[in-house]
């Protein structure tokens, strides 16, 4: 039942009188910097003082599993259970999420006689989870089980039972999950990194598995992928004003220079700023007598990330992009990197 409010009078003068509600104020008096730092010792608490007995025997079924490990549960820990799954799908062991009640009802049939199933239940006893272990068990499946009760019945169908049972949950009811999902969620996430670390599993595996990721940029986009192959080109004879007209339209505040297939100078809207700057500045002079000869190139199949360390590290804001023929195939911008999300 719901507290009722209380109220109390507080006199002004003679004609007005103020009802304050005490809960009302109460609750304002909250200090919720102080609850949320309890919450997180709370949680931090039961994650130190964890059972971790049975993580080797679970890292070695998993490990030696030639399918796929199937991760199961209702609720709370199916949220749970879904997060672990794409966790281990990420890291190298191909798994996926199983809801108990889609089982029921055909989805038994994704199980195979070469996987695993990590099934998980707080209680041990939730009921849509229960119903389904004698047929996983039928198909003579290893069965991995997270619960905080080792006679549940979800024990005793178990080959492993890793402890998720806490003292006390975070919510001030001690009845919502919350040490106990969390400490699930770092179950799982001990298990995958015991797998990754069995495994060797490299920084590249990781990033063939997020290429869209960051990580997946940095060792894999290079920088023939983000070049432009169409960018301004110079003649010597042309003047400041055709040169500046060229690389209006090229858009990339920077204009080339070759001899050949090969760049001899670049100039820059910096370059053309240093030259208006002179008492006999003239527009019709001839823009490669303001140009930097020999500029910095850059092969095209180096790593897009070391091409944005290498311009800010030289402050640079384009590249000429070469073959191993030193011939110019393309430009890189600084901007270009930067809008890839490349790090």
């Amino acid at each position: 039942m719901l507290q009722q409010a209380q109220f109390v009078k507080i006199y002004l003068c003679e004609k007005v009188t103020f009802y304050f509600d005490i809960i009302s104020i109460k609750r304002e008096m909250l200090d919720f910097l102080k609850i949320a730092k309890e919450v997180l010792e709370i949680e931090a608490n039961e994650l130190l003082k964890a059972d971790v007995n049975g993580v080797d025997k679970a890292v070695g079924i998993i490990y030696n599993t030639k399918g796929k490990l199937i991760v199961t549960g209702v609720g709370k820990s199916g949220l749970i259970g879904s997060k672990i799954a794409a966790t281990f799908a990420s890291t190298g062991t191909p798994s996926f999420f199983l809801h108990p009640t889609e089982a029921l009802h055909g989805d038994l049939g994704m199980i195979g006689k070469e996987d695993a199933v990590l099934a998980i239940s707080y209680s041990g006893e939730s009921e849509e989870l229960i119903k389904i272990l004698p047929h996983i068990k039928r198909f003579e499946v290893p069965l991995i089980a997270m619960t905080s009760n080792k006679n549940s019945t979800l024990a005793k169908y178990a080959d492993c039972v890793l402890n998720i049972k806490v003292s006390k949950e975070a919510c001030p009811l001690n009845v919502a999950p919350t040490s106990s999902t969390t400490l699930t969620l770092a179950m799982g996430d001990a298990l995958a990194v015991c797998l990754m670390k069995k495994r060797n599993f490299t920084k590249e595996e990781f990033a063939s598995f997020h290429p869209g990721g960051s990580l997946g940029k940095k060792l894999f986009v290079k920088v023939k992928d983000l070049m432009k192959t169409d960018f301004p080109i110079a003649n010597e004879q042309d003047s400041l004003k055709e040169a500046i007209i060229k690389m209006t339209q090229g858009k990339l505040g920077h204009i080339l220079f070759l001899d050949g297939k090969k760049v001899k100078a670049i100039l820059s809207d910096g370059d053309l700023r240093r030259a208006m700057m002179r008492e006999n500045f003239d527009l019709n002079e001839k823009a490669i007598n303001f140009a930097t000869f020999n500029p910095k190139t850059i092969n095209k199949e180096i790593l897009a990330s070391d091409a944005l360390k290498f311009m800010e590290d030289n402050k640079i804001q384009l590249l000429p992009v070469v073959n191993e023929n030193q011939e110019v195939e393309g430009v890189i911008h600084i901007h270009d990197l930067v809008e890839a999300g490349i790090k």
